[in-house]
């Protein structure tokens, strides 16, 4: 049987180079600084098994039960809360609910308010999952170049001109993925005036903001939206648990109908007893205090690794120093293709994603890769990165 796959699968790509290098990461004797997972020693486990028990036992009624699509009613107001006292989000205009992870917001976004042929910036490079969701609905990519402290502004202005069916902005502003890098204050408040003037909605993806190192923050698009004119995502994937898949996003009531229309035809509402899971743990735990010991791990699994690779790699590679999250990018520079240089690395039992994966452009060599160190022990990121060294220094003498 031949089968004819219709044009929104065929065209989200970008997932066989990341399952290339990945595969090795099941081989124990592979190092693997190619995931973008939390430690998975962050996970409160024992507490939420003890609130899963007790859903099950006094409120099966609830947690077996279907709910609403905009999701459960108190947990959308505890969030609502934490966002307003925490962050400064939330206006009058705006309407939250609960999606199935980040990627599902993003995901609704992009059905709601692109149409086949619309443009969408991105920053370049930028997260895979985002790319092939506008790529799905047919949308153009225009990518808008990194700079050391964020987006290109005179960039996007440009491609802003350039675009006039421009429909959306997407960044990560905070931690950036895959670079790493944070978009500066006066950049952000740039970049807003110019997507309000050009009648560009902002989809602001937040997953990294609370892993700040020093616990500094900048404010977000959201909390300076003034017209409606940001869409903004996040989860607890990266604070609680990925695995439970709830996220939430915010924005102009009118935008969320749509998006709220949208999932209830995808999965009707998202799993009822992660949401009422996480609610509990947020009346009954201190997520921030737990939050604060995530920071101190992954700044010092940061410094690891920077001083591994200022040590290790040869001295033509440069490299961000990320001040949160997960991700560290390096560039070799040259006509060097990480593709094929990431196939050689995996031969000497180190694994990173190649940067040509987080393109705009995924067919164009990139001498760029990234590296996280979140997930691997210690002295598993240091092995690593002398192993990565090696391989390097004889690719480039």
């Amino acid at each position: 049987m031949q089968y004819t796959f219709s044009k929104k699968v065929s065209g989200a790509g970008g997932g066989s180079a990341v399952e290339e290098i990945l595969r090795y990461a099941g081989d124990p004797t592979v190092i693997s600084l190619a995931g973008g997972n939390p430690a998975s020693e962050t996970f409160p486990a024992r507490e939420l098994a003890d609130i899963a028990a007790e859903l099950l036992r006094e409120q099966p009624e609830l947690a077996l039960q279907y709910n609403t699509p905009r999701g459960y009613a108190p947990f959308r107001a505890q969030v609502a809360d934490r966002l307003k006292t925490r962050s400064g989000i939330g206006r009058d205009f705006d309407d939250l609910f609960i999606v199935t992870g980040g990627q599902q917001a993003i995901d609704l976004a992009a059905k709601v308010l692109c149409d086949e042929g619309d443009t969408v910036l991105v920053e370049n490079p930028s997260f895979i999952g985002a790319l092939n969701a506008f790529r799905a609905f047919g949308a153009q990519l225009t990518g808008v170049p990194m700079e050391e402290d964020g987006v290109d502004v005179a960039a996007i202005e440009k491609a802003l001109e350039a675009c006039p069916n421009a429909r959306l902005f997407y960044t990560i502003p905070s931690f950036h993925n895959p670079t790493g890098i944070t978009t500066s204050l006066e950049k952000r408040k740039a970049v807003y005036d110019l997507c309000v003037r050009h009648n560009v909605v902002i989809l602001e993806d937040d997953p990294y903001g609370e892993l700040t190192f020093d616990g500094a923050k900048v404010p977000t698009y959201k909390s300076m939206d003034t017209e409606g004119a940001v869409i903004y995502v996040n989860s607890f994937s990266k604070i609680l648990s990925p695995g439970l898949r709830v996220g939430y996003t915010i924005a102009h009531r009118d935008i969320i109908a749509n998006m709220v229309d949208s999932k209830q035809n995808a999965d009707v509402h998202t799993p009822i007893l992660n949401q009422l899971m996480t609610y509990e743990y947020l009346k009954r735990y201190d997520i921030d205090a737990n939050i604060l010991e995530m920071r101190r791990l992954y700044a010092r699994k940061c410094q690891v690794i920077l001083d591994a690779i200022e040590r290790c790699l040869p001295a033509a590679i440069t490299h961000t120093t990320p001040r949160g999250g997960l991700f560290v990018w390096c560039d070799m520079g040259g006509g060097y293709d990480t593709r094929e240089v990431a196939k050689q690395c995996a031969a000497q039992k180190v694994v990173f994603v190649p940067g040509s994966t987080f393109m705009v452009d995924m067919d164009a060599p990139c001498p760029a890769f990234r590296l996280n160190y979140s997930t691997m022990p210690d002295d598993r990121i240091v092995q690593g990165v002398e192993l990565l060294g090696r391989a390097l220094h004889g690719i480039m003498g």
